[in-house]
Protein backbone atom coordinates (compact mmCIF):
# COMPACT_ATOMS: atom_id res chain seq x y z
CA UNK A 1 0.00 0.00 0.00
CA UNK A 2 2.51 2.46 0.91
CA UNK A 3 4.57 1.80 -2.36
CA UNK A 4 1.59 3.33 -4.26
CA UNK A 5 1.00 6.03 -2.72
CA UNK A 6 4.73 7.09 -2.87
CA UNK A 7 4.48 6.53 -6.74
CA UNK A 8 1.42 8.60 -6.48
CA UNK A 9 2.99 11.42 -4.95
CA UNK A 10 6.18 11.49 -6.38
CA UNK A 11 7.04 13.46 -9.22
CA UNK A 12 9.29 12.02 -12.30
CA UNK A 13 12.48 14.33 -13.19
CA UNK A 14 15.59 13.74 -15.27
CA UNK A 15 18.87 14.30 -13.70
CA UNK A 16 21.86 15.71 -14.75
CA UNK A 17 23.05 12.38 -16.40
CA UNK A 18 20.13 11.42 -17.90
CA UNK A 19 19.69 14.80 -20.13
CA UNK A 20 23.66 14.44 -20.82
CA UNK A 21 22.43 11.03 -22.23
CA UNK A 22 19.34 12.22 -24.13
CA UNK A 23 21.65 15.70 -25.29
CA UNK A 24 24.08 12.96 -27.22
CA UNK A 25 21.47 10.33 -28.58
CA UNK A 26 19.99 14.04 -30.24
CA UNK A 27 23.16 14.55 -31.93
CA UNK A 28 23.65 10.74 -32.91
CA UNK A 29 19.96 11.00 -34.26
CA UNK A 30 20.41 14.33 -36.27
CA UNK A 31 23.47 13.07 -37.56
CA UNK A 32 21.95 9.54 -38.44
CA UNK A 33 19.12 11.62 -39.85
CA UNK A 34 20.93 13.89 -42.29
CA UNK A 35 22.27 10.51 -43.38
CA UNK A 36 18.95 8.96 -44.16
CA UNK A 37 17.77 12.31 -46.04
CA UNK A 38 21.32 11.84 -48.26
CA UNK A 39 20.16 8.42 -48.92
CA UNK A 40 17.06 9.18 -49.78
CA UNK A 41 17.91 11.65 -52.10
CA UNK A 42 20.48 9.12 -53.41
CA UNK A 43 17.40 6.74 -54.05
CA UNK A 44 15.06 9.40 -55.98
CA UNK A 45 18.46 10.20 -58.30
CA UNK A 46 19.13 6.42 -59.10
CA UNK A 47 15.17 6.11 -59.65
CA UNK A 48 15.25 8.89 -62.04
CA UNK A 49 17.96 7.71 -64.39
CA UNK A 50 17.73 4.06 -63.54
CA UNK A 51 15.94 4.11 -67.04
CA UNK A 52 18.91 4.78 -68.86
CA UNK A 53 21.28 3.07 -67.58
CA UNK A 54 19.43 -0.21 -68.22
CA UNK A 55 19.04 0.91 -72.02
CA UNK A 56 22.35 1.03 -72.01
CA UNK A 57 23.22 -2.13 -70.86
CA UNK A 58 20.33 -3.73 -72.59
CA UNK A 59 22.27 -2.02 -75.47
CA UNK A 60 25.63 -4.16 -74.77
CA UNK A 61 23.79 -7.59 -75.09
CA UNK A 62 24.85 -10.91 -74.30
CA UNK A 63 24.28 -11.34 -70.78
CA UNK A 64 23.41 -7.73 -69.97
CA UNK A 65 20.38 -7.57 -72.28
CA UNK A 66 18.84 -9.16 -69.66
CA UNK A 67 18.54 -6.01 -67.91
CA UNK A 68 16.26 -4.44 -70.81
CA UNK A 69 13.60 -6.29 -70.27
CA UNK A 70 12.99 -6.05 -66.63
CA UNK A 71 11.90 -2.07 -67.14
CA UNK A 72 13.58 0.55 -66.07
CA UNK A 73 10.22 2.33 -65.47
CA UNK A 74 9.64 -0.77 -63.26
CA UNK A 75 12.62 -0.78 -61.20
CA UNK A 76 12.28 3.05 -60.95
CA UNK A 77 9.15 3.31 -59.18
CA UNK A 78 10.47 0.35 -56.94
CA UNK A 79 13.11 3.05 -55.94
CA UNK A 80 10.84 5.86 -55.69
CA UNK A 81 8.50 3.60 -52.93
CA UNK A 82 11.36 2.43 -51.15
CA UNK A 83 12.76 5.95 -50.92
CA UNK A 84 9.19 6.89 -49.90
CA UNK A 85 8.89 4.31 -47.05
CA UNK A 86 12.36 5.43 -45.91
CA UNK A 87 11.32 9.04 -45.51
CA UNK A 88 8.82 9.15 -43.11
CA UNK A 89 11.56 7.51 -40.70
CA UNK A 90 13.97 9.37 -41.28
CA UNK A 91 11.75 12.74 -41.47
CA UNK A 92 10.46 11.39 -37.66
CA UNK A 93 14.23 11.30 -36.43
CA UNK A 94 15.01 14.36 -37.84
CA UNK A 95 12.18 15.65 -35.66
CA UNK A 96 13.05 14.24 -32.86
CA UNK A 97 16.50 15.45 -32.45
CA UNK A 98 15.78 18.83 -33.49
CA UNK A 99 13.13 19.15 -30.64
CA UNK A 100 15.28 17.70 -28.25
CA UNK A 101 17.73 19.75 -28.79
CA UNK A 102 15.52 22.86 -28.64
CA UNK A 103 14.14 21.44 -25.38
CA UNK A 104 17.16 21.58 -23.60
CA UNK A 105 18.13 24.85 -24.70
CA UNK A 106 15.15 26.60 -23.64
CA UNK A 107 13.61 24.11 -21.07
CA UNK A 108 10.74 23.65 -22.59
CA UNK A 109 8.70 20.60 -21.31
CA UNK A 110 6.05 20.97 -24.20
CA UNK A 111 8.90 20.48 -26.51
CA UNK A 112 10.32 17.75 -24.42
CA UNK A 113 7.30 15.86 -24.93
CA UNK A 114 6.50 16.45 -28.59
CA UNK A 115 10.38 15.44 -29.43
CA UNK A 116 9.45 11.76 -27.36
CA UNK A 117 6.00 12.30 -29.93
CA UNK A 118 8.44 11.48 -32.91
CA UNK A 119 10.54 8.99 -31.64
CA UNK A 120 6.91 7.17 -30.75
CA UNK A 121 6.06 7.34 -33.86
CA UNK A 122 9.71 6.53 -35.65
CA UNK A 123 9.99 3.50 -33.71
CA UNK A 124 5.79 2.83 -34.53
CA UNK A 125 6.59 3.25 -38.17
CA UNK A 126 9.64 0.81 -38.35
CA UNK A 127 8.03 -1.68 -35.85
CA UNK A 128 4.82 -1.58 -38.43
CA UNK A 129 6.87 -1.59 -41.41
CA UNK A 130 8.79 -4.63 -40.08
CA UNK A 131 5.95 -6.84 -39.05
CA UNK A 132 5.01 -5.90 -42.87
CA UNK A 133 8.28 -6.93 -44.03
CA UNK A 134 7.96 -10.41 -42.00
CA UNK A 135 4.22 -11.03 -43.08
CA UNK A 136 5.70 -10.34 -47.09
CA UNK A 137 8.26 -13.13 -46.53
CA UNK A 138 6.38 -15.50 -44.61
CA UNK A 139 3.70 -15.35 -47.93
CA UNK A 140 6.86 -15.92 -50.06
CA UNK A 141 8.02 -18.95 -47.99
CA UNK A 142 4.46 -20.22 -48.19
CA UNK A 143 4.10 -20.07 -51.72
CA UNK A 144 7.99 -21.33 -52.33
CA UNK A 145 6.85 -24.46 -50.37
CA UNK A 146 3.53 -24.91 -51.81
CA UNK A 147 4.97 -24.37 -55.42
CA UNK A 148 7.89 -26.47 -54.85
CA UNK A 149 5.78 -29.17 -53.60
CA UNK A 150 3.36 -29.03 -56.08
CA UNK A 151 6.20 -29.63 -58.97
CA UNK A 152 7.79 -32.20 -57.10
CA UNK A 153 4.62 -34.53 -57.07
CA UNK A 154 3.74 -33.44 -61.20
Amino acid sequence: MEENAVQSTSNFYLNEESKGFLKETAKWAYFLSILGFVGVGMMVLLAIFIGTIFSKLGALGGQAAVFQYMGGSFISALYLVIAALYFFPVYYLFKFSAKLKTAFKTDDNELLNESFGFLKSHYKFMGILALVFVIIYGLIFLLTFVLGAFAAFS
